[in-house]
């Protein structure tokens, strides 16, 4: 069997040099931009059908969200440990297959007059768990797919095209909600991961697997092993809790901004969706620039000047009033500058990640990093929803924008500031032991390495 690193073809013949003449990594491309289309527009459908439509108010909201979210802290760990020995292409291709039937049972019922509240918490918790093990798997089969020095081109491709989705998916899902209904916009999304489906299910390198062994390690050990990995390298533990500050008050800050932007600013479904829309040429920029600055500048510089820039931004938003025809543009180059720093992080931090990270640990190393960072996005949606109710929007969205804060803080007192330039080598197959962050941490002149962002919150940092 071929291995990774080689990435070579069933017959023997090496994969070609550009990418983009490389079937089956295009088959990868287009699946997971469809599946980002319809995750993009799902997320926010549903809160938008929650406000609009069911009247919901801030703590209802904030249980929605924390509901569709709550599989991260419940499924991350094991989907890691599954994904590791299994076919990255056969996970992504169920789960797309099961969040369009999720969906589009959902759109069944919204046109049938049923889709309540109720409904949308379970198939809000159903597409949240579905795309754990997607997540997962897709950060996982380009590993398996290119080779290793591909890994920058292939990642900055496949993040260009999250962030085509972030164009589309919010403004479609938006449009969809106002000018038709909730179950219409439900069955697009639908309608996106069934061709996710049909892209990806063609793909056909065979992967690289590790082997499975006559008593294979139960999955509580190979879980283990995931969080010794993580929590033995110093710059991976700052990555988590850098990582647990930023997705804890970013699930509060949309929160909040989902109930302001409609309810304060007065905003149409079109227009939220086209404000938060602006994200997605902010992150093209940001793949974009994830290829040259890390480089010329430094990894750490790069990290925590762009997570800086990107968190801060949204200490503005409070401070908008007035018609539309102000906070529109206004948002759209708050959420533009958004999308740009926080893309700029997340690739340069997953290549680095799966750079570092040995074949065999690829799942469990990214879930336990989505683990620590994600688990706490179900209680961020509750507080900002609390806060909303009790301070109201304003006042709660400029509390919880400042704590965003807090990552980039974490990121710049630790060894990960110092990481220069240089590009580190990747770790041969060694598992550290705990306590000894061994040659996953790039020692000397490259002291350290790295740190989903969507309306879901979902970031690699």
């Amino acid at each position: 069997m071929p291995s990774s690193s080689s990435a070579v073809s069933d017959s023997g013949r090496p994969v070609p040099s550009s990418l983009w003449r490389d079937g089956d990594f295009r088959r990868l491309w287009v699946g997971q931009t469809a599946s980002q289309l319809g995750e993009h527009a799902s997320l926010v459908v549903l809160p938008l059908f929650a406000v609009l439509t069911l009247n919901a108010g801030a703590g209802q909201l904030g249980a929605l969200r924390a509901v569709g979210q709550a599989p991260i802290l419940l499924l991350s760990l094991f989907a890691g440990a599954w994904v590791d020995r299994r076919r990255t292409r056969t996970v992504m291709v169920l789960t797309d297959a099961g969040r369009a039937l999720a969906l589009g049972a959902a759109a069944v019922a919204g046109l049938l007059g049923g889709l309540g509240l109720p409904a949308l918490l379970v198939v809000a918790f159903a597409v949240g768990a579905l795309s754990v093990f997607f997540d997962v798997a897709y950060q996982a089969s380009l590993v398996r797919l290119v080779k290793r020095d591909q890994l920058v081109r292939g990642n900055s491709a496949l993040e260009g095209s999250r962030s085509a989705a972030q164009i589309g998916g919010p403004a479609l899902g938006g449009a969809l909600v106002s000018v038709l209904s909730a179950p219409i916009a439900a069955a697009s999304s639908a309608v996106f991961f069934a061709l996710s489906f049909l892209s990806i299910r063609r793909v056909g390198r065979r992967e690289s697997i590790p082997e499975r062994s006559e008593r294979p390690p139960r999955v509580w050990r190979r879980i283990h092993e995931g969080l010794r990995f993580v929590a033995g390298d110093t710059s991976l533990r700052t990555v988590c809790l850098a990582s647990a500050a930023f997705q804890f008050f970013f699930a509060a800050v949309m929160t909040v901004y989902l109930l302001f932007l409609p309810r304060d600013l007065h905003l149409s479904g079109t227009a939220v969706g086209l404000a938060l829309a602006a994200t997605g040429p902010g992150a093209l920029l940001g793949s974009l620039l994830a290829a040259r600055l890390p480089s010329r500048f430094g990894y750490g510089a790069v990290l925590v000047s762009a997570a800086a820039l990107g968190d801060g931004v949204f200490l503005f938003v409070p401070a908008l009033h007035g018609s539309s025809v102000v906070t529109v543009p206004a948002l759209l180059t708050v959420n533009f500058v958004f999308g740009t720093f926080s893309q700029l992080v997340n690739v340069t931090v997953m290549a680095v990640r799966q750079t570092v990270t040995p074949d065999g640990m690829q799942g469990r190393a990214a879930a336990t990093i989505n683990f620590v960072g994600m688990g706490l996005t179900p209680l961020g949606s509750l507080l900002g929803g609390f806060l909303a109710e009790v301070w109201g929007a304003r006042t709660s969205l400029l509390v919880t924008a400042a704590g965003m804060l807090l990552s980039p803080a974490l990121m710049a007192l630790s060894p990960l500031a110092r990481l220069d330039g240089r590009f580190p080598p990747r770790l041969d197959g060694r598992f550290p032991p705990a306590g000894d962050s061994g040659p996953v941490c790039v020692r000397a002149s490259i002291a350290a390495n790295s740190r989903h962002n969507s309306v879901s919150g979902r970031s690699h940092r």
